[in-house]
Parts: structure tokens; C-alpha cells; sequence
């Protein structure tokens, strides 16, 4: 029976099943001439639902995003009830270097952080949408 916590780590061990990137990650590049000029899929490296409100992680080893991204997160955040949080650290070694937020079309400048700055962070997140549910907000504005 699986934990009551959501715990839902990756079972996919590369020494014997090969590379996870190669062997299951979608080649989203075969897609680029289906959609118009430089525009591409984006690989978004985590997201959960509550309530109806959508919490996004995108991990870069670096403070830049490209162009493409920080359009997609800013629509992504003024026309969906989304939230992103982008994270500058090592994924491997999981350590966090700082935080950006985004939401509402706004990209916050990095905050330093480290791993426990990130839980506190998505727990904070989880408290608001349990309290704040997006599925509620639809109803109101249809009901307008």
C-alpha cells in the first residue's frame, strides 16, 4: 500500500533500465515544425493540483530562463490560477541557491534560499489553495 503522504519517488533505476532521458522523456523537438516560428514545447520539470490551483517547479542550474519560458510562466500565471516556482540549485545533489515566484504575470526577483526555504515555500503554497479554492472562483465567474 503506498504512503498516505504522497510520498512518489521516481522508480527508475539507469543502471539497469538505461537512461530515463533517453529511453522516456518525449523528443518534443520532433514537433517544432507543427507550430509557428521559434515558438517549442517546454519540458516542465514538476507540477500538482489543489483545489484547483496549479503549483508549476521549473529547476535550473542557473538564475537565466530563456524568453519563451518566462512568456509561458507570465501567461501561464495571468490566465490560469498557476503558480511557478523557478529554482536555481543542483537537482542531482538537491540543494537550492535561491527561488524566483511567479504569479500573476510577475516574475519575482531570486530570493536566496536553500532546500528547507523551498518546502516552506510550497508548504505555504498548499496552505493558500486549500483555503482559496480555484474551483469556487470558476463557479463565481460563470455564474456572472
Amino acid at each position: 500500500m503506498p504512503p498516505s503522504n504522497g510520498y512518489n519517488p521516481m522508480l527508475w533505476n539507469c543502471d539497469l533500465q538505461g537512461c530515463f532521458n533517453l529511453k522516456k522523456r518525449p523528443k518534443i523537438e520532433m514537433f517544432a515544425d507543427c507550430l509557428p516560428g521559434r515558438i517549442a514545447f517546454s519540458d516542465i520539470d514538476a507540477v500538482t493540483e489543489i483545489n484547483g490551483n496549479l503549483l508549476f517547479l521549473e529547476w535550473k542550474d542557473h538564475q537565466n530562463i530563456s524568453v519563451g519560458q518566462k512568456i509561458l510562466f507570465e501567461r501561464l500565471t495571468l490566465l490560469c490560477p498557476a503558480t511557478v516556482l523557478i529554482v536555481e540549485g543542483d537537482a542531482e545533489r538537491m540543494t537550492v541557491d535561491s527561488i524566483r515566484t511567479v504569479w500573476n504575470k510577475t516574475i519575482s526577483p531570486p530570493e536566496p534560499a536553500d532546500i528547507n526555504g523551498l518546502r516552506r515555500e510550497i508548504a505555504a503554497w498548499k496552505d493558500w489553495a486549500l483555503a482559496n479554492s480555484a474551483m469556487n472562483r470558476t463557479k463565481e465567474i460563470m455564474c456572472n
